[in-house]
């Protein structure tokens, strides 16, 4: 009887410590996650400010060519960001719109 009982410990002992690894693998694999989130996050911010940048400084883009800059910039960001179309219409296409208005004198 006594030895039913350590098996059960044993087994026991061996399902925690297989739990705490998975536990361990999983929050380093979420950590990695959302580290790869943040660098995307940042390349997609420097990259925006890069292209307003461009646009409002360089006095020979063309509308035109400026244009197809945002057009760019929106594939690139939904490449990195799939399902995130709503946020880049709310965060980033306002401000190319007023950028394009302000430099290009668009109505």
């Amino acid at each position: 009887m006594g030895s039913s009982e350590s098996d059960r410990n044993d087994e026991s002992s061996r399902h925690t410590h297989t739990t705490s690894q998975e536990a361990a693998s999983q929050a380093s694999q979420s950590a990695q996650e959302k580290m790869e989130e943040q660098r995307k996050i940042r390349r997609l911010q420097m990259m925006m400010d890069m292209v307003m940048s461009v646009i409002s400084q360089d006095g020979s883009l063309t509308v035109d060519q400026a244009a197809e800059l945002v057009a760019d910039s929106k594939r690139a960001a939904l490449a990195m960001f799939p399902d995130k179309e709503l946020a880049y219409n709310i965060i980033y296409k306002p401000r190319l719109q007023r950028l394009m208005r302000e430099r290009y004198r668009i109505q």
